[in-house]
Order: C-alpha cells, then sequence, then structure tokens
C-alpha cells in the first residue's frame, strides 16, 4: 500500500519520518536554544561507523556570534542568499585516517561514507524536533578549510550545514520561493540490482 506523507509518496513501506524530512531553505532566523543544537549531535554521535572509528567532525556557529562570519563567508552567494536566515550553520568533515595510540595512522576508505550516515542521522533528529537541516556543497573549499583550522590533508569537508526552524516561502529571495517544496526521488528499481550493476 503507498504511503503519502508531505507531498510524497513511498512506493513500500516505510516510517513516515523519511518522507516528512527535507531540506528547506525557509528559516524563521529565531535562535536555536544549545540543548535542542547538541540534541542534533548526541543523534549523529549515534550514527553506524566501520570498526566504531566515528570519524565524523562538527564544527558549528550560532547566527549573530563572532564565529558565524568566517564560515558564512565560505559559503558560495548563491547560499549566503539564504542561509543568513539559518539559526545555525555548521560543517561536517570526515577523518580520512585510523588514528591509534602508538601506530602510525591508516587510510580509513570509508570516512565519508561514515560521516555521511552521521549527517543522515542529524538531519532526521531535526525533523524529529520540528526544525530542519539543508546539507550543500556550495561552499568555497579553501575559505571553508581556512575557516574551520581544519588541514585537507587530514580531514575532508563534505558538507556545510544550515540548520533552522522551517517558515514560509515569503522570506525567500524571489528566485528560491517556487522551489521550496519536497523533492520526489528515483524509484528503487532504478538504482537498485540484484547481484550485478546495471547501467
Amino acid at each position: 500500500m503507498p504511503l503519502t506523507h508531505n507531498t510524497r509518496t513511498a512506493d513500500h513501506d516505510i516510517d513516515p519520518i523519511f518522507l516528512n524530512r527535507w531540506s528547506p531553505r525557509a528559516f524563521t532566523g529565531e535562535a536555536m536554544p544549545s540543548e535542542l543544537l547538541m540534541g542534533l549531535f548526541e543523534a549523529a554521535r549515534w550514527a553506524p561507523s566501520a570498526t566504531n572509528l566515528q570519524p565524523w567532525r562538527f564544527v558549528y556557529a550560532h547566527r549573530g556570534t563572532a564565529q558565524w562570519d568566517p564560515l558564512f563567508h565560505a559559503l558560495m552567494d548563491m547560499n549566503q542568499a539564504w542561509v543568513r536566515h539559518a539559526s545555525v550553520l555548521a560543517y561536517i568533515l570526515s577523518d580520512r585516517f585510523r588514528r591509534k595510540p602508538g601506530a602510525e595512522p591508516t587510510e580509513n576508505r570509508s570516512h565519508s561514507f561514515d560521516a555521511g550516515a552521521a549527517w543522515a542521522c542529524l538531519a532526521l533528529q531535526a525533523r524529529h524536533i520540528g526544525w530542519a537541516a539543508h546539507g550543500m556543497g556550495g561552499f568555497h573549499v579553501d575559505k571553508a578549510y581556512e575557516a574551520i583550522g581544519a588541514a585537507e590533508c587530514d580531514h575532508r569537508i563534505e558538507a556545510a550545514i544550515a540548520i533552522g526552524r522551517p517558515t514560509d516561502a515569503s522570506v525567500l529571495p524571489e528566485s528560491y520561493r517556487a522551489r521550496e517544496v519536497p523533492s520526489g526521488r528515483e524509484p528503487v528499481g532504478s538504482f537498485v540490482f540484484e547481484g550485478r550493476l546495471e547501467r
């Protein structure tokens, strides 16, 4: 039986939270209480990772603080136009290496995959509490590394994340308003294959 929530329809039986989670750009701009924000990071904490390395790292700033400006100005202009109303701006990084005391660091092949799992947990928790998290790749990589204080040889910046309480699209620049709807997805059959990949 198809499940429909938030204008989206699933072809298979899933929990409605997956249909209700989406990535709005329109935010109220209200301050996010620290305990709610830490709850998002707590959800990310419990994501699965290879050999429990937990390679994800988050660097964040609340809007209106001194820490906000460097993170905000690392974004591309097209994202600054709407992120300015977000409550929190964060970047998710992944540690490229397995690090064990007394041993040389070795490559962690799944660092990005594991960080993606942490991001998904954070985004679902945001939706669960009535807030939203919008991940984006539209940032200047060199500026982001400088703002965060990370070295590219050690960490990969996976994405920027705008966090806020969703509101009406009227707060957005005109060019963004029509896009302020949950997006659809390709059917499962287009990306799932039994036994061998079909191109």
